[in-house]
């Protein structure tokens, strides 16, 4: 396995494993980060599973419009809705989620040969479904023990417009790395998951 995993800008890398957030203020800006994210990941041959509140023909085409026509039958490149994942028994659940990416990373790796897996998740969705977002908080802490699990990488991408305050203390003590522009962060407000959920029990 690689000791290093690109991220497709500025010459940037995170170790395998890596659970990492990026901040961005609207749709252009999150692309800036996802889209070369994304197209490293292919280059690489790795199974790429990016996940958007909305405007996934968008997405495809920020891509490159021939981009799924290329990929052949091994669906290098899964583009899916929040609601075709997080919600998609109507309702979000920690356990649920982790059991839909241990059953997509198990298969990706195991079943279709993929060497590496590495997968963006866009999170305003939450804003409107998870009032007080303790749920989606207690899945972003477990996810931290399931990504060493796998050769992979887990972008988090959360928008500033939408998000403040005490929701981002919790986000910056569940991610242990943090993409800041250009610039990959140790992040020092971590908090290792059993640590961070006693805290709020």
């Amino acid at each position: 396995m690689t000791d290093s995993v690109a991220l497709g800008t500025n010459e940037l890398s995170i170790a395998p494993g890596t659970h990492l957030c990026a901040f961005f203020r609207g749709i252009a800006e999150r692309d800036e980060i996802m889209v070369p994210f994304l197209l490293e990941g292919l280059r690489a041959g790795d199974k790429c599973t990016c996940i958007v509140d909305d405007g996934v023909e968008s997405v495809r085409a920020a891509l490159g419009v021939d981009v799924g026509e290329s990929l052949g039958d091994r669906h290098q490149l899964d583009i899916l809705s929040s609601k075709e994942t997080y919600l998609r028994h109507g309702t979000f659940s920690t356990q649920e989620m982790l059991d839909y990416w241990e059953d997509s990373v198990s298969v990706a790796l195991h079943e279709d040969g993929f060497p590496f897996a590495r997968s963006a998740g866009e999170t305003t969705w939450t804003l409107k479904e998870l009032p007080g977002l303790y749920e989606f908080m207690t899945y972003e802490a477990r996810l931290n023990e399931f990504l060493p699990r796998y050769p992979q990488v887990v972008l988090c991408l959360y928008d500033l417009d939408h998000f403040g305050g005490e929701v981002l203390v919790d986000i910056l003590k569940t991610h242990p790395k943090v993409l800041m522009g250009s610039t990959i962060l140790e992040n020092l407000y971590y908090v290792p998951p059993d640590e961070f959920l006693a805290g709020r029990a």
